[in-house]
């Protein structure tokens, strides 16, 4: 094994133990991957690469649906009907998306036992969804919109597929455990 992957399992462990123990108490009856993200700026696909990989990991499962894919995606243009879809259901939602944060924060996986709040880095409305929020930091905040989403533009794809490699196996793992 080389060192890369040993601290690529490492931070698969990590993930996996944090998502889990924000989940054990909880009953869930149906679960639902909310996938937020576009497939058009490199930093904001982290949401929708999570939900290709849980869509290909869940395919078979009757009790998780997951929302959001490469293919499919959960932009700030069609979310308000998505989230109107899953009010109407009785499921416990987890909520995943892009986030920006300070230089020394790019390439965490935060776990929030909260709503997520979608759009805020690039300034558009407060919209709180999910009952728990995974959140990817693929950038920095400059608190500017504009330099926002041209850091989103700008980020290095691997780092991307990476974080939403461990996310997607965690969760597997966290489920299949």
């Amino acid at each position: 094994m080389t060192f890369k992957e040993e601290i690529y399992n490492n931070f698969v462990c990590d993930f996996s133990n944090n998502l889990r123990q924000k989940i054990q108490d909880i009953e869930i009856s149906k679960l639902i991957f909310l996938c937020i993200g576009t497939n058009r700026v490199i930093g904001d696909c982290f949401g929708p690469l999570v939900g290709s990989k849980l869509k290909h990991f869940f395919s078979q499962e009757e009790n998780i649906e997951v929302i959001g894919d490469i293919e499919n995606i959960v932009s700030i243009k069609n979310v308000y009907s998505i989230i109107n879809q899953i009010q109407k259901q009785e499921a416990f939602v987890i909520a995943i998306d892009a986030a920006l944060s300070c230089n020394n924060k790019i390439g965490t996986i935060i776990v929030n036992q909260n709503k997520m709040n979608i759009g805020s880095g690039i300034n558009k409305r407060n919209l709180y969804i999910g009952d728990i929020s995974i959140k990817g930091i693929v950038a920095k905040d400059f608190k500017n919109p504009k330099r926002n989403f041209n850091a989103l533009q700008n980020m290095p794809l691997s780092i991307i597929i990476d974080m939403a490699e461990c996310v997607s196996t965690g969760i597997y793992n966290v489920i299949n455990v």
